[in-house]
């Protein structure tokens, strides 16, 4: 079985229900039907209904057995707007203000998850990652104890030398162009959960990379990375985490033995931490495209509540997978 197969099916197990903001969106009904019939999960649609429906017969959709809502029109309008408005006060809204707010479905969406009325939302078809997370990051908020939201990839490799069998997990590839050492130690602990959770990795091995193997380099940027491990040591005693490391250390192990002897972690680590977006990004990109790698994701991490962000670019796979995956997050 794939790692996408076994991800679904962990889905199917967990029998969450999941809300698909971007209702009118024709990939997202297609995945919408797709979800439901494999029973992946219970689906969501938000939007106006007759719109909904237009979109499904125009793509000749079966939309039996998924919930279709139009926030405006719905039951428990006025409540989430009550709630919007309680939970923004402090910033100057409103109740009138946080009525319109409602409109929109990326705010509705992340209220039904903050209500428990749904266990995530996944949306980012057409609307830009800071639309999606905007909502989600003044409602639902990030874990207490993390800081911000952080974006992982699992990386699926045909060499089975490397990670576990081929599989690695990549953070922060999505988000944040800057890590402090002390957010670069939460990346790691919530990689850490990620590559349980979702990628099955019984034993994540994290490495946190730089330029440097254990002070063969002196710079600053080094000693971040180096103050980044002691802060996940102290903060986060049960991770096996390394470094700083560079990438040849982390994932060769004849390597990782003559750079960085005595390590639990060189040579074997299957989670690879960035100390910035630049490389994280740029990193996961050459992998996927030079080594013909899948990369699947991104796994936004962090959030108090399962809320993930799509590529605009993304294909009707990539939508049932994401949400997949949003059922397998804790």
């Amino acid at each position: 079985m794939s790692l996408i197969e076994q991800i679904r099916s962990k889905a199917r197990a967990a029998g969450k229900h999941i809300v698909l903001a971007e209702g009118t969106e024709k990939r997202t009904v297609k995945a919408a039907e797709i979800i439901t019939r494999e029973k992946i999960a219970e689906i969501t649609l938000l939007g106006p209904i007759d719109e909904i429906k237009a979109v499904a017969a125009a793509e000749g959709v079966d939309l039996s057995g998924v919930n279709l809502v139009d926030p405006v029109r719905s039951a428990d309008y006025a409540d989430f707007s009550a709630t919007l408005a309680k939970l923004r006060e402090k910033k100057g809204m409103t109740l009138e203000q946080a009525t319109a707010q409602m409109a929109d479905p990326l705010y509705y969406g992340v209220m039904m998850v903050y209500k428990d009325v749904c266990y995530g939302m996944v949306a980012g078809a057409k609307n830009a990652t800071g639309d999606v997370l905007r909502p989600a990051l003044q409602i639902v908020k990030t874990k207490p104890g993390i800081s911000s939201v952080s974006g992982a990839f699992l990386m699926i490799t045909p060499r089975d030398e490397y990670g576990q069998n081929g599989l690695l997990v990549f953070a922060d590839c999505a988000v944040n162009p800057t890590l402090t050492a002390e957010q670069m130690a939460e990346v790691a602990y919530c990689t850490h959960h990620t590559a349980i959770d979702i990628a099955g990795i019984a034993e994540p091995k994290i490495a946190m990379l730089s330029f440097s193997t254990k002070g063969s380099a002196k710079h600053e940027l080094v000693d971040k990375v180096s103050e980044a491990v002691a802060i996940a040591h102290e903060k986060y005693p049960e991770l096996a985490i390394d470094g700083e490391m560079q990438l040849d250390a982390a994932i060769v192990p004849s390597i990782g033995e003559f750079k960085a002897p005595g390590s639990p972690v060189a040579g074997h680590a299957n989670v690879l931490i960035f100390p910035d977006l630049q490389s994280g990004n740029a990193c996961y990109k050459a992998v996927q495209r030079f080594a013909c790698a899948e990369a699947v994701g991104p796994v936004l991490q962090g959030m108090a509540k399962p809320i993930n962000d799509l590529s605009r670019g993304c294909s009707v796979d990539d939508i049932v997978n994401t949400v997949a995956m949003v059922c397998c997050q804790k």
